[in-house]
């Protein structure tokens, strides 16, 4: 047997596997003796069939499987000992014009090689957002917890700031719906002025265009599908039931007390300084999720290199349960080649990047980190090591649960490498502003 490659170009190269009479027909005659021995065939005895019937009738289907058994080990341990990093798979070239009948075969596969490059983290800055609690959010989450632990006072007429309960109702869209909201989710000055001053058994026409500030709201308060939600654009009717103020709790001991236990915050400053770091922790999610995203995106686009396109077509288009058109093949790979250069480039960071390598202590450590945390929070602070390991030996023995962790912490090491060696400007913001600029 003989494996020659030949370079096309630096992407793409021809596989040659020689495979000679030698190599295939000790296994082959195996078979076949062993089909004698166990066929059965009308009028003969088993095991006393003539070997020249058997070869007959069984010789060349056996041959065939048994020269491509071999091709494919032969195959899959040439590329692993040459180190060929490839792209797909080989692709068969003359596989329709092998002549079985011929005692020596030559077998072509075409190779998509993986390109050769550098991944330059230091080649353009990217944004990290510092996420800050600004003082208009922090009073505004004060104003919602004083109305959350506040006292409801029933009212007969609508004012700014009340909350009203009643049933929303269409023929049209068969809606009839009872809810509460606030008049701080009206959007629409006319629709306001026609609930401000209503009483309690008063019916409202109101249009829904322009209703709330967020059209889900229609989902919410009108009781209608996501699709009817947006542009929402009917009249509909609302009848009041009650109408009720909220009396602000006071910001007292008790209050704070009843937020955090007993003396953990013992003041208005102290509880603006807890919302303001509670919300930057839950911030941080966030804000790393944007500069991995980022981050990813800066790498695809200024890592340059050219990948085997014409054989990444063609492979796509012979792979799959229903085999793809020329036209469909041209378009998956339109819509996986992005994702295809990130691989790669992952893959070579990961490579050049002991950091970046996953052991099974580290998983293992990871996941008992994670399961303790699921327990402290249905308040089991302290669980014994037995009772953590069983369960990491219950979660480490299921595979799918295993790839997902794994996946898991290759991003949180992903991040962490990122932190540490991309070019990062950070740049302070509100929550609102990292909206309005993260994702307008």
């Amino acid at each position: 047997m003989n494996i020659t490659k030949k370079d096309i170009d630096n992407l793409n190269a021809v596989l040659t596997v020689e495979i000679s009479k030698s190599d295939y027909a000790p296994q082959v005659e195996k078979v076949l003796t062993n089909y004698r021995k166990n066929a059965n065939i009308p009028g003969f005895r088993k095991g006393q069939i003539p070997m020249g019937m058997v070869k007959k009738q069984f010789g060349k289907a056996v041959l065939v499987e048994e020269v491509n058994k071999l091709l494919q080990d032969k195959l899959h341990k040439y590329l692993t000992e040459e180190k060929l990093d490839i792209l797909g798979n080989p692709l068969p070239k003359n596989e329709t014009a092998i002549d079985w009948d011929a005692d020596d075969f030559a077998f072509e596969f075409e190779l998509g090689l993986a390109p050769d490059f550098k991944v330059d983290l230091q080649k353009k800055a990217t944004t990290h957002y510092k996420i800050v609690a600004d003082k208009k959010m922090i009073d505004n989450q004060v104003k919602t917890i004083r109305k959350q632990y506040g006292k409801l006072i029933s009212k007969k007429e609508v004012a700014k700031d009340d909350e009203i309960t009643g049933t929303f109702t269409s023929e049209a869209k068969q809606i009839n719906k009872k809810t509460t909201f606030a008049t701080d989710v009206i959007k629409g000055k006319k629709q306001l002025d026609a609930i401000l001053g209503a009483k309690v058994g008063e019916v409202l026409t109101l249009k829904t265009k322009g209703l709330f500030h967020d059209d889900h709201d229609h989902q919410r308060y009108l009781g209608v599908s996501h699709d009817d939600a947006h542009g929402l654009d009917i009249e509909v009717q609302f009848a009041v039931a009650e109408i009720n103020t909220r009396e602000l709790a006071e910001m007292n001991q008790e209050l704070f007390d009843k937020l955090f236990g007993k003396d953990v915050v013992t003041s208005e400053k102290e509880l603006k300084e807890k919302i303001k770091e509670d919300a930057e922790r839950q911030f941080v999610q966030q804000s790393d999720q944007k500069l991995l995203n980022d981050v990813v995106e800066t790498l695809i686009s200024n890592t340059k290199f050219e990948l085997p396109s014409d054989f990444l077509k063609r492979w796509i288009k012979s792979t799959g349960e229903s085999k793809y058109t020329e036209e469909e093949a041209n378009a998956e790979y339109t819509r996986s080649e992005k994702g295809l250069r990130y691989q790669l480039i992952e893959g070579k960071l990961r490579d050049e990047n002991e950091a970046l390598q996953i052991t099974f202590d580290e998983l293992k450590a990871y996941t008992q980190g994670m399961i303790k945390n699921q327990m402290a929070q249905y308040g089991h602070l302290n669980p014994t090591d037995d009772e953590v390991e069983g369960i990491v030996a219950r979660i480490m023995g299921n595979e799918e649960e295993v790839r997902r962790l794994t996946e898991q912490l290759n991003t949180q090491k992903l991040l962490q490498f990122f932190k540490e060696h991309a070019k990062l400007k950070t740049k302070e913001v509100t929550y609102d502003e990292f909206i309005k600029e993260a994702y307008a």
